[in-house]
């Protein structure tokens, strides 16, 4: 009986040191990173166009700008010449390759993918043989890989759909990450109906720009949150009410909201849940937390822990991608119920500039990215 308790036990100890040295194998994969490889020069030639690659993950200065072959549009496609494009934080976390768990998807060492971006607004340039939804000239806006170049393709189906003719190529190329992801966290996740009150935790940045005017236009009685220099553009925005994180601590307040729109992370689940009526949501967007191993994803993983134990919600989200809900804003958009609020504006060349500035984590609303201007 003796010796099988001792049998068990350096079995047991043998499966533990084959799992701590699979962790550590896996651990190294994922945070190493490779040198940069080279890639073409950022000169003009032929049938080439000018794009900005990263062939290595790191700070913006790996953004380089480079002459790649024009994509051209398979059967379903079209080709989009892009006139503007606008950076998310997605992409700064793609450059840099953290959280490092995100490096299981796009690349161990170094991108699987040079390509940068997702936002943009465009003309349709070609199309595929078998498309019917679009024609040459279409202005358009959507999401796809590649974004940060002069031209890209993206299938007619996916997140692509034609501009109103009210707004221009930075206004629409602003909307569809960011704009989607308010409007799924509010209409879908958090369930928002008319007469609830709704707090956005971050009301200055590109989500929450648009949450503020998305909550309102579904019916809601809107709190925005940010520093003293954001709170004349969250009023301008439609906020009914408007707090300074910088003298006020919201969650240490008295009002109780139906639904929170967290798009920094600065609060714990439980201090959230204090200002949460009984069968209050929680949706988490975001979070300024920069940690190379879980970063954003640690602020879900609270409230994991938090939610058997309470009535709130907590729901985390990822915006869904697609034409549908892209032809719902473009009608916002048309009908002014939804507006771009762009901080800055930078030309291709000095997109890295641009990735830096979003990162810093001070811009108000959306930077834009002129990749070859308006009415060009």
């Amino acid at each position: 009986m003796k010796s099988s308790s001792i049998i068990l036990k350096r079995i047991l100890l043998g499966l533990s040191g084959v799992l701590l040295l699979a962790l550590l194998s896996l651990g190294f994969a994922v945070s190493y990173t490779a040198g940069c490889v080279a890639g073409p020069p950022g000169e003009r030639h032929g049938t080439g166009m000018q794009a900005i690659r990263y062939r290595c993950y790191g700070d913006p200065s790996v953004l380089r700008l480079e002459t790649v072959d024009r994509p051209v549009p398979a059967a379903d496609e079209v080709l989009v010449r892009v006139h503007a494009a606008s950076i998310n934080p997605l992409d700064w976390h793609f450059v840099r390759g953290e959280p490092y768990l995100m490096r299981l998807d796009s690349g161990l060492g170094r991108p699987d993918d040079p390509r940068v971006g997702v936002d943009f607004a465009g003309t349709v340039e070609a199309v595929g043989r078998s498309v019917t939804r679009f024609r040459v000239g279409d202005r358009v806006f959507g999401a796809a890989d590649g974004a940060f170049g002069e031209y890209l393709t993206v299938r007619e189906t996916r997140s692509v759909t034609r501009m109103p003719t009210e707004v221009t190529f930075a206004e629409a190329a602003a909307v569809p990450v960011a704009a989607l992801t308010a409007l799924q966290a509010l209409r879908d996740k958090a369930g928002v109906k008319p007469g609830q009150k709704v707090l956005i935790n971050g009301g200055s940045g590109g989500v929450g720009t648009y949450a503020i005017q998305i909550a309102k236009a579904l019916g809601a009685e809107v709190t925005g949150v940010a520093s003293t220099r954001n709170q004349d553009l969250m009023r301008s925005l439609g906020a009914d009410h408007v707090i300074d994180y910088t003298r006020v601590k919201f969650t240490d307040g008295r009002q109780r909201y139906d639904a929170i729109i967290d798009n920094v992370g600065t609060e714990s689940p439980l201090a959230l849940r204090k200002v949460l009526t009984p069968d209050g949501v929680v949706v988490m967007v975001g979070s300024t937390d920069k940690g190379v191993w879980l970063g954003p994803l640690m602020a879900p993983l609270k409230a994991m822990v938090v939610a058997p134990f309470v009535t709130q919600r907590y729901e985390m989200i990822l915006a869904a991608m697609n034409a549908a809900d892209l032809d719902t804003l473009a009608r916002m958009l048309a009908d002014g119920q939804i507006r771009s609020s762009i901080d800055r504006r930078y030309p291709l060349a000095e997109l890295p500039a641009g990735v830096a500035y979003l990162e810093r984590g001070r811009a108000r609303g959306k930077v834009v990215i002129d990749v070859i201007g308006e009415g060009k």
